[in-house]
Order: C-alpha cells, then sequence, then structure tokens
C-alpha cells in the first residue's frame, strides 16, 4: 500500500463514537474550562468508555498502589487533559481494531508503551515546565497510534513477516516505515489526529517528528521533548540502557539536565518493572 492508499484509508474512517464527540465539545474551550461534573457524567453513562478508562489508568505504568475504581477519582487524579487523552485513545482503538504482532509486540504490551511515554514526559519536564508537561502529555500518550493504521494493514495485507523480520533488522524504526509505506507512523497518527479535528498543534508536531519543518522555537522544543520520549520508550526499547543513555544525549543538547532525566527514567522503569510482577503474580 502507498501513502495515498494510507490517506485514503484514513479519510474513510467514521466518526468517532458520539461519547467521544460529546466530551470533544466540552473541551472547545479548552481543557481548564471544562465542566469536571459534566465530564464525569458522560464518561460514567457510557459503560464501556466507563470501563476501559478504568482498565488503562490501573495499568503498571502509573503504578498506583490501589486500584482506581470510579471515573471521578480518575479525573481528580489524573486532571482533565489526561482524562481527554484516554477518552480518545480507546476511541481511535475502537475503529482500529489491529493487532500490533506486525511491530513485534502484545496489544498489552502497546498500552503499555502508550502509558509509559505519557508518564516520563509527565515525571521528568514537570519540574522543568509544569504547564508544557501537562500539555504534551496527553499527546505523548497518543502518539503512537499511527503504528495500529500500519499494522492493520500489513495484517489484512498478509505481510506480518515480512515487516517484523525487517525492523528486526533495522536499526531505524522511522526509516524502515518509510521505506515501506513512504511515510512514518508518527504522519501517519498526524493525519488521523486532522480526520477527527483533534488539537492542531498535536498535528504539527507529529508532522515535524521525522520531517523537518520551519516551526516557531516554541514548537520545535515541544518536538524536541516528544522525540526524547519516543527515543527512551519505544515498541523495539523499553527504558532499556541503551535507550535511557540515547535518550539522555538528547536531553543535554537541549542544554537540560541530563543526570535528571536518566534518574526519572529509572525511577519509572524500577516501577514498571515492579507493578508488571504484580500483575503477572
Amino acid at each position: 500500500m502507498n501513502f495515498q492508499e494510507l490517506v485514503n484509508t484514513i479519510e474513510s474512517l467514521p466518526p468517532l463514537s458520539d461519547s467521544t464527540l460529546l466530551i470533544q465539545k466540552l473541551y472547545s474551550n479548552g481543557a481548564h474550562n471544562v465542566n469536571i461534573v459534566r465530564l464525569t457524567k458522560i464518561i460514567e453513562s457510557d459503560v464501556l468508555l466507563s470501563a476501559n478508562i478504568l482498565r488503562m489508568i490501573n495499568v503498571p505504568a502509573y503504578g498506583f498502589y490501589r486500584q482506581i475504581t470510579s471515573v471521578a477519582q480518575a479525573v481528580t487524579l489524573f486532571g482533565t487533559q489526561t482524562i481527554f487523552a484516554l477518552v480518545v485513545s480507546y476511541a481511535m482503538h475502537e475503529k482500529l481494531v489491529a493487532n500490533l504482532r506486525p511491530y513485534g509486540i502484545t496489544n498489552d504490551k502497546f498500552n503499555d508503551i502508550c502509558h509509559l511515554q505519557s508518564t516520563l514526559l509527565t515525571q521528568w519536564y514537570a519540574k522543568i515546565d509544569l504547564k508544557r508537561a501537562q500539555f504534551l502529555a496527553p499527546l505523548a500518550l497518543l502518539m503512537e497510534v499511527g503504528k495500529l493504521v500500519l499494522a492493520k494493514v500489513i495484517t489484512q495485507e498478509g505481510k506480518i513477516k515480512e515487516f517484523k523480520d525487517g525492523l528486526l533488522k533495522s536499526d531505524n524504526m522511522v526509516a524502515y516505515e518509510d521505506s515501506y509505506f513512504g511515510t512514518s507512523s508518527y504522519y501517519v497518527g498526524a493525519l488521523l489526529f486532522d480526520h477527527w479535528n483533534l488539537e492542531p498543534l498535536y498535528v504539527q508536531m507529529l508532522k515535524g517528528l521525522d520531517y523537518e519543518r520551519d516551526y516557531s522555537p516554541k514548537l520545535q522544543e515541544y518536538i524536541e521533548i516528544l522525540d526524547v520520549i519516543r527515543e527512551a520508550i519505544n515498541v523495539k526499547e523499553i527504558l532499556t540502557n541503551e535507550s535511557i543513555q540515547n535518550a539522555s544525549k538528547m536531553v543535554t543538547l537541549m542544554g537540560l539536565d541530563a543526570s535528571y532525566f536518566e534518574s526519572v527514567a529509572r525511577r519509572v522503569k524500577q516501577t514498571y518493572i515492579q507493578n508488571s510482577d504484580k500483575r503477572e503474580a
């Protein structure tokens, strides 16, 4: 499948669920203006959405010692921006039913990766700039969504083994995706965001992750932050010593404290390992 066929596939996708569209309207004037009571009621009125929001937040990446059992509790703990990202994440997975086997991981592992990316960004960057961390954390949770589209296409074409084998041999996943599809999964994610009328700045950032553009210094900084996160955590490496070190070098180039980033990354890793062990016990 070439790039134009991918575009056509995305444009043919149906709208997001009614609950998601209602919630999206609540955010039309910004996350800080959202009526929390109204948001909670809309989520609770959709049984499947409520169940999946709770399932997504009770993952090892967040490291809660006690299970979160209510939507109201989730909104209080995570804030309106992250809750919206969780709603959108569920809605996208619902429309893009795909098996992540082409990327050599299970769907549960993919879910862990997405949540770990958001967790790492929040815990690292909140100390540097809390508002920017809050703005970027939802995108960190969603930035891998383009892989669902590519995985679905690969599966439909019966090329799971071919793609998976090639990916294992490749040192650069983005370059491999580009050689296979003429684009990257992040750019595909941007097309999805655009198709469903999500945050325009998120669209620009996803497009800029792999393809250079003339962005403002602020937007370029956002892209560099996301680039650090996906270097540390991705489908091939989840907070390995090498991926943390590579990400730390990028932090240094940004003029930020690499040792602090590394300490946060290792703490996130340890929490994830501990809670994964509990989940499997």
